[in-house]
């Protein structure tokens, strides 16, 4: 019988390393091999003779003891040693194994390959060698995971590892290419922190979209977005434009998704390309309301970039045209469709249309704000207020009811109130200049100079991203404006109107009133600047602006100019480390806090770590309070991507003692997490809102509401209870004013856009929302300038699904949504208390009075003597009064018995099974998480272009042309209207003497 033997010690095995036989030293290295994990610390004292055993060239097993050593040092904890002996093991270190020392090494090993990679690909010049070995040890494991099919693995690998080759292969192996290529840009597009990589692998991907059977043209222009490449996504229009009905429904889809992603600049050179392949001049896009305004304002929108030619085919009318065959007549009017698709005017026109008909707003809620507060801060608030929750509705109801109190507003109060139209009629461009001509500055009369800044504010803002032929009339009202508060609010509209359109002319008249060196024009002046030339890098712009704001003595200038120099870096990601690097060493607090907002602009969206570590340095180790807030702050812009990850990393500075820093986590919190009704993220705000000190709370509750817009109990329940907080800091007036004016802010953002709208700083598509980015950054720096909150308006997004049909048109079309119709219906409206009628309150009679009066009565008894039939008719009234107590009893008990009744059928009516679908009616109301439950119906008569999921404006194809289609009726705007003034009455009758 064979007993088992359990080793104690390896210094047997040890000791064969010594003997001069190979074979043995074989043996030995072998039996250590399986043993090293138990006897590492006794092997390691002779890991000196295993080096010598492999460092030798005639020992023919120097593999087996290279992967000993490697063990042996691994268990040491020298990774770098263990990982140069893995190396050196060759084919007998087994990358399939799934060993603790296999990950470790192989996380190692992959670290070390990505980081030669990375620096190869980023200095060409002192690029390294690679380890042969090391690329080998990769290489395997790429094939392990294509044996496996572990496709996705193998995409991140190779994005991490820049291995274009591998990364290609993966979705060409792949069992749908398709899905492949989805999860490829989405990866690309939110991990990737490389500029130049990235548009590497965009590439790449643009290339194997179109290899596809069926090319995924609309995934590829956003593609050729990111890589700014106009030519390209303009030939791919003119392709699909010139095909069939389906091809040119794609084209008007991928025109509708350009203009919701790409910038100004990008839409603008693609509406070039389109002026010279249409077979006619292309109408101008100017309004004719604008005309009769403005006649004498030259079009210098299209100067940029754009040759006299050009300019002025584009400036003329379109000429009739005879000569045009009927082919080229049809293209003709599909072109002018993409124009003025790419233009804008189709998508604002019927976000205003969605807006004003599902407008949901709660007046009640602002009947009770403005009778709580008596403030003039409050006031501005309330203002502010109406003009979030009525955002794009044209609805200024609110304010025509309540004129009186309205006037209150003086001074820059009434510059707010004024720009306040423009928020209510955001997008209402439609005879702009006539329903704001009240507000707008006068040769005849002059009104109110700030209410006039206000009006030019105003249609900025009615006008954002989409200038047109505004940015003429503002730019001519700003040369010829000569007082400050006008300036003021023609350098913030025109910023607007112009923003990203990198115009010359339009920058260099900003430069003039920079440098008027007055401090409430310049602010303006500096802030608009950057607003044109967002994104652009401008070097000339940034030293302009950057010399000016090391020189300038005015706070407000500065102030103005660091945010302005943040935004021309939009997007740049490393392109911006040298002026970051510029601005956070600087002396001034001011242009160090620019830095923060310059790094978080340059890598937004992108998560990038360094960026991160960089934000959460200063945010711990800057001496002052502005810089430490902003730096937390901006952390909300770069993890927007990944809102979940937002209060892990904020949570300990939520806690800080510096309340600076706790009102920039809050801050942050909000943006991040902006629309999702995150859990964590309330957790975290909640306590804040109780914070000791006032500014904080105000930070908090103005968070909470960016954290819960459009949600209800159903979707997030805590949103009831700061509701009901928002109510209650109101309504105390023991109450500080500033967590007053956060928790008035807080129910407008709440409900904003009538409850239709959202907060997204990322668009449908994956982009980075520009405009929701550059609006959220500037409504921050409502901390210094109160009248800047109006572009937070920038950052809502309506949700909604429009079908369109192939004329642009809305079809009587249903959208199946596979929810409860509770779960993401609007919050019920607050019900009007009723006035009880006050009762008659007996007189409280004292116990010496009763008294007194019983005396009396008895001395009256003995004196006269009582008839009887006086007794004889008391008795019926004293009946009668018994009677009427008994009816009113019984009259209380059937109130009662009714009122059970009413209670029993509500209840009943409660019971009733919810029905486990909806059907909507386009244009529908879809939330942002109630997306992915929406269908297009079997039976429909419509099938959509593109995924309906994606939500937005969805092409329709009728599967039944022949049949006649039954339209959405277009709904009016509200507001003013020249037409409903009455006319004066003709004079009585008279005669006319010369006397």
């Amino acid at each position: 019988m064979k007993m088992k033997t359990h080793m104690t010690s390896a210094s047997g095995v040890i000791s064969l390393l010594d003997e001069p036989d190979e074979q043995l030293k074989v043996f030995a290295l072998e039996k250590l091999n399986k043993i090293v994990d138990v006897f590492w610390a006794e092997i390691a004292e002779a890991v000196v003779k295993i080096e010598v055993l492999y460092e030798s060239h005639d020992f023919r097993c120097r593999d087996l003891a290279a992967l000993v050593a490697s063990k042996v040092y691994y268990h040491l904890g020298a990774y770098e040693d263990s990982l140069k002996y893995a190396l050196g093991a060759l084919n007998l270190f087994d990358v399939t194994d799934t060993s603790e020392y296999v990950s470790t090494i192989k996380a190692k090993c992959m670290d070390q390959y990505t980081k030669t990679q990375v620096i190869n690909a980023e200095t060409q010049e002192d690029a390294k060698m690679m380890d042969t070995r090391l690329e080998a040890i990769v290489n395997r494991m790429f094939q392990r995971c294509f044996e496996d099919k572990q496709y996705k693995q193998v995409v991140g690998i190779a994005l991490e590892t820049r291995r274009i080759d591998m990364f290609e292969k993966a979705i060409l192996e792949s069992d749908d290419p398709s899905a492949m290529l989805a999860y490829s840009l989405k990866v690309c597009l939110s991990h990737i922190m490389s500029r130049h990589f990235r548009n590497d692998v965009l590439r790449v991907l643009t290339e194997l979209y179109m290899r596809l059977k069926s090319p995924d043209y609309i995934s590829v222009c956003q593609c050729y977005i990111f890589l700014d490449d106009h030519q390209s996504v303009a030939n791919i229009l003119e392709k699909l434009i010139k095909g069939n009905e389906e091809s040119q429904l794609k084209a008007l889809q991928i025109a509708f998704d350009l203009y919701e992603s790409a910038t100004q600049q990008f839409l603008q050179e693609v509406q070039n390309w389109l002026r010279q392949v249409a077979p006619a001049p292309l109408p101008s896009m100017k309004t004719e309301e604008e005309k009769q305004v403005a006649p004498t304002v030259e079009n210098k929108e299209e100067k940029m970039e754009v040759d006299e030619e050009k300019t002025a085919e584009a400036a003329a009318p379109a000429p009739a045209s005879p000569s045009l065959t009927e082919d080229q007549k049809d293209l003709q009017e599909k072109i002018v469709k993409l124009y003025t698709i790419l233009g804008g005017e189709n998508t604002i026109k019927l976000h205003l249309d969605f807006l004003i008909r599902n407008n949901k707003t709660d007046s009640l809620i602002l009947k009770n704000t403005k009778d709580a507060v008596r403030n003039s801060l409050c006031h501005s608030a309330t203002v502010i207020a109406n003009s979030f929750m009525h955002c794009g509705t044209t609805c200024d109801q609110f304010l025509r009811d309540n004129l009186e109190w309205l006037a209150r507003a003086t001074n820059w109060a009434k510059f707010t109130a004024t720009a306040s139209l423009g928020v209510i009629h955001k997008g209402h461009e439609k005879d702009v200049l006539n329903f704001m001509s009240t507000y707008l500055p006068k040769d005849s009369s002059p009104g109110s100079t700030y209410s006039e800044g206000g009006g030019l504010y105003a249609l900025g803002l009615i006008h954002a991203n989409h200038g047109g032929e505004i940015t003429n009339y503002l730019l001519g009202q700003l040369k010829e404006a000569t007082n400050e508060m006008v300036r003021h609010g023609g350098c913030l509209g025109l910023g607007l109107a112009a923003m990203g359109t990198a115009q010359q002319d339009i920058f260099e008249q900003l430069r003039i009133n920079l440098y008027q060196d007055d401090a409430v024009t310049g602010e303006a002046a500096g802030l608009a600047m950057g607003l044109v030339m967002l994104g652009t890098k401008n070097d000339a712009a940034i030293h302009d602006m950057l010399v000016y704001a090391q020189d300038t003595q005015h706070e407000k200038i500065l102030r103005g100019l660091s945010v302005g120099i943040a935004l021309t870096m939009y997007g740049r990601m490393e392109e911006a480390d040298e002026l970051v690097k510029t601005l956070s060493q600087d002396k001034d607090p001011i242009l160090r806090w620019s830095g923060m907002y310059t790094l978080a602009m340059a890598y937004c969206g992108s998560g990038n770590n360094q960026a991160i570590r960089k934000l959460l340095h200063i945010a711990v180790s800057d001496v002052n309070d502005d810089v430490r807030r902003v730096a937390v702050t901006s952390l909300g812009f770069l993890l927007f991507r990944t809102p979940e990850k937002c209060p892990q990393v904020v949570s300990l500075l939520s806690e800080s003692y510096n309340p600076h820093v706790r009102f920039g986590a809050a801050m942050a919190l909000g943006i991040a997490c902006a629309g999702t009704g995150l859990k964590e993220a309330l957790t975290l705000l909640e306590p804040m809102t109780n914070d000791p000190v006032n500014y904080v709370r105000q930070g908090a509750l103005i968070a909470s509401a960016l954290v819960l817009i459009q949600q209800n109990e159903i979707t997030c329940p805590k949103v009831t209870h700061f509701r009901q907080l928002y109510t209650k800091v109101i309504t105390d007036k023991h109450d500080d004013v500033m967590a007053k004016f956060g928790a008035i802010l807080a129910q407008g953002i709440l409900d904003a856009g009538g409850r239709n709208v959202t907060i997204s700083l990322q668009s449908r598509t994956g982009h980075t929302n520009m405009e929701a980015v550059v609006g959220m950054l500037v409504f921050c720096q409502y901390w210094f300038w109160y009248p800047l909150t109006h572009f937070l308006s920038l950052a809502f997004k309506p949700t909604c699904i429009i079908g369109l049909n192939s004329n642009l048109l809305m079809p009587k079309v249903q959208f199946r949504s596979n929810a409860k119709p509770s779960t993401f219906a609007y919050p019920p409206h607050l019900e009007e208390k009723k006035d009880k009628t006050k009762e008659k309150v007996k007189t409280a009679v004292l116990s010496i009075t009763a008294k007194q009066k019983k005396k009396e009565a008895e001395k009256k008894e003995k004196e006269e003597k009582m008839d009887v039939d006086e007794e004889a008719s008391d008795e019926p009234e004293k009946k009668t009064a018994k009677t009427e107590k008994k009816e009113e009893k019984k009259e209380v008990v059937k109130d009662k018995k009714e009122e059970g009744k009413e209670e029993k059928k509500e209840e009943e009516k409660e019971k009733k099974p919810e029905a486990n679908f909806e059907l909507l009616d386009n244009p529908a109301r879809v939330m942002r998480a109630q997306l992915r439950m929406i269908t297009m119906p079997d039976a429909s008569r419509y099938t959509s272009v593109k995924d309906v999921t994606s939500g937005g404006l969805i092409m329709l194809h009728n599967r039944k042309p022949d049949d006649l289609e039954d339209l959405v009726e277009p709904i009016a705007a509200g507001g003013p209207k020249v037409e409903e003034e009455s006319e004066p009455e003709p004079p009585e009758p008279f005669e006319w003497t010369e006397d």
